[in-house]
């Protein structure tokens, strides 16, 4: 809640910008800046740009003042995301000055953040909501120049000369031009893109980049190509080492529009802006749009619109939630393709998890359990994370699992062509929990599915793991013409060389092989395969979603798997998204999900799934995940999270406990 009269604000980080938001703040309808959060609260100037309000001594001091509502975030780029989280949990309304984070993974953890305070938080483009924005939208959608073709834009300038010691010549404080400038010509875009469409954006189907990156390690100027799937092309450039003309174009059929420094629109403290349409005979019109309101005054008055109707986000054509994460996304792609990467995104310098804070298990979300064989505790469920392109993104996932009691981290030799295990092994040793850990590492994948490869492959990922061990170890593959004892005797050599400590069993082996496994190493002295990794679900996989495939979820093998007590690490135990609302019944639907999740038998048990589900006030997605962990024999699934939301959304099965009962009736109906 706010005050019934103005939304009282704080400044956190007072440069220069913060010094133009105060204006703005001070000439807005609804705020009033009562204090300034400050590394060095001493300076004499603070006094004169942010005239009556109180100078805190630190950013911390600044989210504990109850008097401050809502926090404007100033710092340099790193710093961003890290306090737009810690006042997230303070309670504070933020807006952040942009970008939001180094990534859209940053940003999407920010936001997650606010969603479980019940907060407000934005992405700071203040050009966003002026009435030129909103003129130039109306004209675009309206035809002003025809059907848009074509988009450029450039945002600017040269520096006196390099300044390693700048924070845009910084790399350690994420200088450069993309971030710091390259966002408005790419924000741009895609709200007019969007326009055209009558949508409040639209995200580009390929990015293409590049950048000079100077002495300093960082993009002195850059420039990239968007592809949108309307057919418009969209140029945006920048810079801290060059002028350019900061000048908008926008071509379409019937003539093109040009906007003058466009980004910062009728001026900072108000004025005339000229919208000029060029037709192609050359004739002109000017559109003006005069207005004496600050250009930062806007952005003021529309976070308090929206705390005041309790939203957590702008509305367009202000930056949305996800129009923040689809401009970061093509941040993310324009900044890959140039190969600019940041030290303080490394290992080395991202000890502590995003918020700035030591890693600890905080919330003991997910329950730990004993399995025979492996000397440690190990959580309820494993988290696979082969999707993320470098150890700064997925960092903020595996902090999260950790933090919510998870121990349990699966890869693969061949996940990412390796990239998986490097990203897991920098993530232990950068935060120190390997001993707690439970790592399970697979090989002998097709087409090498041979059992003289295993010793080759685990070399290469006990090295990327940074650790001389695995706890669990799986055959990716089964490979049947090969005798099932070759197999169990190279398994056996890892573990008497102590490079497997736990288990070890096939992914994707059939019952049979498993069973004549088991049978050889008893009768010949060796290890025996003790564990399983196969699909387990409660909707049964009616084809292999890959070759060599094998799910556990029949009849059989649920009594072989009780009657041997094998856990079975179990892949897609919510069936790929057939739980999930978007699953119907349409052959229109994802190709995949029909020819392997589509039968009368599984709509027949997701229509069960879903009833319970509406009884127990959760999702059917949870009760599939809660029907995995209810068997009569061991299951740790594996579940593949992309986002913050979609952990702490499949948390949630954690807590629905099914008797023999419930299992028995989803399967069949009967009670």
């Amino acid at each position: 809640m706010i005050s019934s009269s103005k939304l009282r604000w704080g400044i956190l980080g007072p440069g220069n910008i913060a010094k133009a938001f105060a204006g703005g703040i001070a000439h807005s309808e609804t705020g009033e800046l009562v204090a300034v959060g400050a590394r060095r609260p001493d300076k004499a100037r603070y006094a004169e740009d942010f005239a009556g309000a109180r100078v805190l001594d630190g950013y911390q001091a600044l989210l504990n003042d109850p008097g401050v509502e809502a926090v404007y975030i100033s710092t340099p780029h790193p710093l961003h995301a890290k306090w737009a989280i810690k006042a997230a949990r303070a309670g504070k309304h933020v807006l952040c000055e942009k970008p939001m984070g180094l990534t859209a993974y940053e940003a999407d953890a920010a936001f997650h953040a606010a969603r479980k305070a019940g907060t407000f938080m934005g992405e700071a483009f203040m050009y966003r909501f002026h009435p030129q924005t909103a003129k130039l939208i109306e004209l675009i959608s309206d035809g002003a120049i025809g059907e848009v073709r074509l988009i450029r834009s450039s945002f600017g300038f040269a520096m006196p000369s390099v300044m390693p010691e700048h924070r845009l010549y910084a790399n350690h404080l994420a200088g450069g031009s993309i971030l710091d400038v390259g966002c408005y010509p790419v924000s741009i875009a895609r709200l007019l893109a969007g326009a055209v469409e009558g949508k409040p954006f639209l995200d580009p189907v390929r990015v293409v980049g590049t950048a000079h990156l100077g002495e300093t390690g960082v993009d002195e100027w850059a420039s990239a190509a968007l592809n949108f799937d309307n057919g418009i092309i969209a140029e945006a450039s920048c810079s801290i080492s060059l002028k350019q003309d900061n000048m908008l174009r926008v071509f379409g059929t019937k003539g093109r529009i040009e906007v003058a420094d466009f980004w910062y629109a009728s001026g900072q403290q108000g004025g005339v802006g000229a919208i000029e349409i060029i037709r192609p005979d050359g004739s002109k019109e000017t559109v003006s749009v005069a207005e004496d309101r600050w250009l930062y005054a806007f952005e003021v008055d529309a976070v308090a619109e929206a705390v005041r109707s309790g939203r957590q986000e702008f509305r367009a054509p202000g930056m949305t939630w996800d129009d923040t994460l689809g401009n970061m996304r093509v941040l993310d792609r324009w900044r890959a393709a140039a190969g600019l990467v940041y030290e303080v995104e490394k290992p080395a310098l991202r000890k502590s998890t995003l918020a700035g804070e030591k890693l600890e298990n905080r919330m003991e979300t997910i329950g730990r359990r004993e399995l025979p064989g492996i000397g440690k505790p190990l959580s309820e469920v494993a988290l696979g994370f082969e999707d993320f392109p470098d150890f700064a993104s997925a960092a903020i996932l595996l902090d999260a699992f950790y933090e919510a009691g998870g121990n349990v981290f699966d890869t693969a030799f061949v996940y990412g062509g390796g990239r998986t295990e490097a990203i897991l092994g920098d993530w232990l040793s950068s935060r120190g929990v390997r001993e707690e850990a439970v790592v399970i590492g697979k090989g002998a994948h097709s087409p090498l599915a041979y059992p003289d490869v295993i010793a080759k492959q685990l070399d290469q990922s006990l090295e990327r793991l940074k650790t001389d061990h695995v706890d669990v170890y799986f055959m990716h593959r089964d490979n049947p013409d090969v005798p099932v004892g070759e197999f169990v005797d190279a398994m056996d050599a890892e573990v008497k060389a102590g490079r497997i400590r736990g288990l070890f069993g096939g992914s994707n082996w059939s019952m049979e092989r498993m069973s004549e496994a088991i049978d050889y190493a008893r009768k010949n002295g060796k290890t025996a395969p003790g564990v399983l990794s196969n699909n387990f679900s409660l909707a049964q996989m009616i084809d292999p979603i890959w070759a060599g495939c094998v799910s556990a979820s029949d009849a059989a093998w649920k009594a072989w798997l009780t009657e041997h007590q094998i856990p079975n690490f179990a892949w897609s135990s919510q069936g790929r998204g057939f739980f999930t609302e978007r699953a119907g019944r349409d052959k229109r639907d994802n190709a995949e999900l029909v020819r392997c999740w589509y039968s009368d038998d599984n709509f027949a048990r997701r229509d069960r799934a879903e009833k319970m589900a509406r009884e127990r006030g959760v999702k059917p997605i949870h009760v599939a995940l809660a029907y995995a962990l209810a068997q009569p024999f061991p299951v740790v699934p594996l579940i593949g999270p992309r986002r913050l939301m979609e952990l702490d959304d499949s948390l949630t099965a954690l807590s629905l406990k099914l008797s023999a009962a419930d299992v028995r009736w989803l399967e069949t109906g009967e009670r």
